[in-house]
């Protein structure tokens, strides 16, 4: 007969335990100080090209 093999997937939920307010705080701190980072990247980065096209771009009919 074939051996039964163990789920691990079916062990994670039994594992979860609370987290100390002080350890949630500060992961929520640092998921904000990396999201903004990124935004700040993003501002100089990817927007930089179509920044600088719009602020050189001429309009032909204001005169």
């Amino acid at each position: 007969m074939a051996k039964k093999e163990r789920n691990p997937f079916k062990e994670l939920d039994q594992s979860l335990k609370d987290v100390p307010p002080y350890m949630k705080k500060k992961v929520m701190n640092d998921v904000a100080m990396a999201k903004l980072i990124l935004d700040i990247v993003s501002l100089f980065s990817s927007n930089y090209k179509s920044a600088l096209t719009g602020l050189f771009k001429t309009n032909p009919r204001i005169k």
